[in-house]
């Protein structure tokens, strides 16, 4: 074996075949019809455990049934710990005033979710600023891009549970 630059004896390179790996995956898949759990998988494969959650990652977006993988930032950590919900009532009900209010909404960054309801009002805005100051700010922002009949904001004061995961154990 051969020295680096460094002086240290370096570990020979396995090298894996396109076909060996298709292979693996293939008995993953045959061996996931038996039941077998993904630790005992990779191990009985010499795989890590780190690429059969990879692996399965990738087989449901390709699938379509993930749309993308995220990273959960602490908004408090971030400076922004002050989450308003924000009801909207339409200004109009025409499609340009749709479409105009979607684009406003988008091309606010405080706005983290944006939901068209059914009842009495017709949009609901979960906005992340840093105080009162940054929202009164959004506000104004919002209400110069599109006009609003109606504005009601709550802030939040505890968040008893906030979750991205959608509960398919339920199904």
């Amino acid at each position: 074996m051969g020295q680096g630059r460094t002086g240290r004896h370096r570990k020979p390179e396995r090298k894996t075949s396109r076909n060996a790996c298709m292979f693996k995956i293939g008995l993953i898949h045959r061996r996931r019809m038996l039941g077998e759990k993904p630790r005992e998988e990779c191990r009985a494969l010499g795989l890590g455990l780190r690429y059969a959650v990879w692996r399965r990652a990738t087989l449901l977006e390709h699938a379509g049934i993930l749309r993308g993988r995220v990273a959960l930032a602490d908004p408090d950590k971030l400076g922004l710990p002050l989450l308003a919900i924000v009801l909207i009532r339409a200004g109009s009900h025409g499609p340009d005033w749709a479409t105009r209010f979607a684009d406003a909404v988008r091309h606010l960054p405080q706005v983290v979710s944006a939901y068209r309801m059914t009842g009495d009002l017709d949009y609901l805005l979960r906005v992340r600023v840093a105080d009162m100051a940054s929202y009164d700010r959004f506000y104004k922002d919002l209400t110069a891009r599109v006009e609003i009949s109606d504005v009601s904001a709550s802030f939040v004061m505890e968040s008893i549970i906030e979750t991205t995961a959608i509960p398919v154990g339920t199904l």
